[in-house]
């Protein structure tokens, strides 16, 4: 795997994502794990933010504390299903700013079309992270960087909960500045262009509207 793709191979992290994978799941149980996969997620894609010291006192002394360096941050969710992600990013990098991106399928072309987007004003400031709980076509990932890099935006990154090969492909070969992190890489896209095995429609599963 190219070193623009990070799994995250953790064993809280699969053995969450085995029970969002199965249809019996409750919609409620759903949403739960989406965030919490989406903190453990967040933990590895912040990896590098960088550090900075500040003095403070201890109940014992003073001492020169690690802190972060006050680098700039935005979540970018592309609505809808990237909404159930928001939560769990925030509650690891709680200072974060969230601009929303709305994006949709035209069913007839398959091409992505938006909606919506605002953005915060200085978004072009901070590193950006894009959060979609599927990577499967690619399509609305690669139109959402794209979208992002309009705005001025340097350092972004994309994180989903299971991708397909195939758009994996597409953000490498359009955007390979773009690291990927995801909780698993599946076997590819069946002729609905749903992943396999997926989790099914991540959207309706969490907002129970399937």
């Amino acid at each position: 795997m190219n070193e623009k793709v990070h799994v995250v191979n953790h064993p809280l992290l699969s053995h969450k994502l085995t029970i969002l994978r199965d249809k019996n799941t409750s919609t409620k149980d759903f949403r739960e794990l989406v965030s919490e996969i989406g903190m453990l997620l967040t933990y590895e894609a912040t990896r590098d933010l960088p550090l900075t010291t500040k003095e403070i006192e201890t109940p014992i002394c003073k001492m020169e504390a690690p802190t972060l360096k006050g680098k700039k941050f935005a979540v970018v969710p592309i609505l809808r299903a990237g909404l159930g992600l928001v939560d769990g990013v925030l509650r690891m990098v709680p200072s974060a700013r969230v601009g929303h991106l709305g994006m949709y399928r035209n069913e007839e072309t398959m091409e992505p079309v938006q909606y919506f987007c605002k953005m915060p004003r200085d978004v072009a400031e901070r590193d950006v992270l894009i959060v979609d709980p599927m990577l499967a076509t690619g399509g609305s990932a690669s139109a959402a960087i794209d979208i992002m890099k309009g705005y001025g935006c340097q350092n972004i990154k994309l994180m989903v909960l299971v991708a397909a090969p195939q758009g994996i492909e597409v953000i490498q070969s359009k955007h390979p500045d773009v690291d990927i992190y995801c909780g698993a890489v599946d076997e590819g896209l069946n002729e609905a262009s749903y992943i396999v095995p997926g989790l099914g429609d991540a959207g309706d599963r969490i907002f129970g509207t399937k």
